[in-house]
């Protein structure tokens, strides 16, 4: 009985610890099937937040907001229709001077419509109606002889030489050569395109190899000024720097901007990398840098102690990234982006305090921003958010303590707007020839814009020096 008892209790405890051995596997495995549905759980979400960005919570331009609902708890603005607005002065054209004016057309009538008595002079000023109306020959042809002369003494023809802007010239002039550089350049249009408008409105056939000819010298023409902006970046005490994609043949390079207070310089290259910093800016670059947060600055910054202008507004993007994510986050970034918006409520009052407030307010907006940015949730977005206030934390408000520095990037993503257009128009270039005419005709073109002259007027003059072998005129600003 006693050993039979005895084998009962035994094969009860194997039972038992069999059992305890199956659940605590069983537990092994729930635990690391959790731990993996974790795992795939976070992808997810992080994957669904990223699909969720638009151009308000990152550096997506708002072309890719496809379908962009309205915000959650806020009535939609009624559209208003087009045209001038209830309450808006009315803007109408100046009339021509009368040396604009090229010839007048007098209308009388000699009785009157209603009775058919004749008609005297009235007191009052004739009516005007003046129109601006194309030529039907909108070209002028010049032909330039090289007559023939014998010398009795040489006992040879000789040639009377042209000058030396007609032969660099050939063909078309330049206001000719200007128009076509301004077409292609300032107006985004293609080769084909050109050809169609002077085949069909200028009655002139040029074929697309003469116009790229054409093209290419306008290039040469804006070469000097070119590398003359370029050199003068190094000594500015502020720029504005951006990058966007640039296409070149299936090819992705990228065209930089550089941006001081009255003139831009583009450059494509095949680095987004800061060495493209250094070949622009030199190692020794002691002004201030506008940018965004990409490693590219941060490095420059960090190997040349540069110093930078972290954009304000990038970063209100990203952390209104965080505003899509779990409930911490969300609650994180509110008062982080109420500390900021407290921060453009200091600056948007600038005129209404002393100086001396003015700069103790800013300081005390910006402690606040970095005190709340030093406790972040777990969430590794926040955490990033507060790793820059603690490795860049004074490169984002630069602009307090050097006058003239911009808060955000704007400038420099403005002046990039312009080739965006031109990238989506023209699909990029096809060599290093159209690489340099898109590097120096859109500088001419946001130089021009800065300072208020006319770019088909300046195109011109660099063309007509450029055939009469004259120095090219220039775009730096007169500081005198």
């Amino acid at each position: 009985m006693k050993r039979n008892r005895a084998d009962t209790q035994r094969r009860k405890a194997e039972r038992r610890d069999a059992k305890i051995e199956r659940l605590e596997a069983e537990n092994r495995r729930l635990r690391a099937e959790n731990s993996e549905l974790k795992t795939r759980l976070e992808k997810l979400e992080r994957l669904v937040a990223a699909l969720r960005k638009d151009s308000s919570t990152s550096s997506k331009p708002p072309s890719s907001d496809i379908v962009k609902p309205p915000p959650d708890g806020k009535k939609t603005r009624k559209k208003r229709k087009a045209g001038g607005q209830p309450g808006h002065p009315r803007h109408q054209r100046p009339a021509f001077t009368p040396d604009q004016v090229d010839e007048v057309h007098d209308h009388r009538l000699h009785c009157c419509p209603d009775c058919g008595v004749r008609l005297r002079a009235g007191k009052e000023p004739p009516r005007t109606l003046q129109q601006a109306e194309l030529r039907e020959k909108l070209v002028d042809i010049h032909e330039h002889r090289s007559h023939c002369q014998w010398c009795p003494r040489c006992e040879k023809n000789v040639f009377a030489p042209l000058p030396r802007e007609l032969k660099a010239a050939g063909l078309a002039g330049p206001r000719l050569t200007a128009l076509v550089g301004y077409l292609k350049g300032a107006c985004h249009a293609s080769f084909s395109t050109i050809r169609k408008f002077f085949r069909d409105v200028v009655k002139l056939p040029l074929s697309r190899g003469y116009l790229r000819k054409l093209v290419n010298k306008a290039s040469l023409a804006l070469e000097e000024t070119y590398q003359e902006l370029v050199g003068a970046l190094r000594s500015e005490a502020r720029l504005n720097v951006d990058e966007t994609g640039h296409k070149e043949n299936g090819a992705k390079l990228w065209t930089w901007c550089f941006r001081a207070e009255l003139y831009t310089v583009f450059r494509i290259d095949e680095s987004r990398s800061s060495d493209v910093l250094i070949d622009v800016l030199g190692e020794e670059f002691d002004g201030v840098l506008g940018c965004d947060y990409f490693s590219a600055y941060r490095k420059y910054m960090a190997d040349f102690d540069v110093r930078v202008q972290f954009c304000l507004a990038h970063l209100i993007r990203d952390v209104k990234f965080l505003k899509t994510l779990d409930k911490v986050s969300q609650n994180f970034a509110e008062r982080l982006l109420e500390k900021i918006r407290a921060l453009f409520r200091v600056i948007h009052r600038r005129d209404r305090t002393t100086p001396e407030r003015f700069q103790a307010r800013l300081e005390k907006a910006r402690q606040e921003i970095l005190k709340v940015g030093k406790r972040p949730p777990p969430r590794s977005e926040a955490k990033n958010i507060a790793k820059r206030f603690r490795d860049h934390g004074k490169a984002y408000f630069e602009f307090i303590t050097t006058p003239g520095v911009e808060p955000t990037n704007n400038l420099a993503e403005q002046a990039i707007r312009f080739v965006v257009i031109d990238r989506k128009v023209t699909q990029g270039t096809r060599g290093v020839s159209g690489r340099q005419w898109s590097e120096r005709i859109w500088t001419t073109i946001a130089a021009c814009a800065q300072q208020g002259r006319p770019v088909f007027q300046f195109l011109h003059e660099a063309i007509s020096r450029f055939f009469r072998g004259q120095p090219a005129p220039s775009l730096l600003p007169d500081t005198s």
